[in-house]
């Protein structure tokens, strides 16, 4: 199956033996610190690029948002064009990346956003991916409403992964997580608009027409345009 292209690919992460090390000291140094520590991120390599490694190799859930000072995340009522997310519950990403869109946008100057992160498995399980579709408002988009955020480590025991849905003869497994119960952070990384790699490739939508976005990102169609 090709996706439009619209869809973006995770650059290219080509982990060698060195940085996984460092990767995971970084966070078994952090996990044994009392309390929501501040990650001091000093390594030679990119934030999201260690968000990305912990998402996938640990079992560690990412939250992004624009409070640096969150020490307990309660259930919400999310008002979300799927059931799966239109639930009370406290959400989170099973992606470093996806996470990081969360806490650069600044969600007090668009009027809505309308984003996913997926990964295909084709009739032999194969996974490719993870693509990704990031916009917001049409109309807040020129003034760049980015800002300087937090992603916030939780622990996935409580979690629950989106299931996966079926487009043509693929399965698309989408990197949403749910808790249907408050959540303590274990810890959390600062990141600012220029960590996030994808900035420059943030779409615009128009708010009236969210539906017509959703479905065509569950259909393969092509990005409706906008005015």
């Amino acid at each position: 199956m090709m996706l439009p292209d619209y869809w973006l690919t995770r650059p290219n992460e080509s982990f060698d033996e060195e940085t996984r090390i460092a990767f995971d000291e970084l966070l078994n140094t952090t996990l044994n610190i009392d309390g929501c520590p501040t990650i001091e991120f000093t390594l030679p390599w990119a934030k999201w690029q260690f968000l990305c490694h912990i998402a996938d190799h640990h079992d560690i859930a990412l939250h992004g948002s624009g409070d640096p000072n969150i020490a307990l995340f309660e259930p919400r009522q999310s008002h979300d064009l799927n059931e799966f997310g239109n639930r009370k519950a406290v959400y989170a990403a099973a992606d470093g990346l996806w996470a990081m869109f969360f806490a650069i946008v600044d969600r007090e100057r668009v009027g809505s956003i309308t984003n996913a992160c997926i990964r295909l498995a084709d009739e032999t399980g194969n996974l490719r991916g993870p693509y990704y579709i990031f916009s917001v408002s049409q109309t807040a988009l020129p003034s760049q409403p980015w800002r300087t955020g937090t992603v916030y480590l939780l622990p996935r025991s409580t979690f629950t992964l989106q299931p996966p849905i079926t487009l043509g003869s693929n399965e698309v497994h989408i990197a949403q997580l749910a808790s249907l119960v408050p959540v303590k952070p274990l810890a959390k990384l600062m990141v600012t608009p220029e960590d996030f790699p994808f900035l420059a490739q943030i779409r615009g939508h128009d708010d009236e027409r969210l539906q017509e976005y959703a479905t065509a990102m569950q259909t393969g169609a092509p990005w409706p345009k906008t005015a």
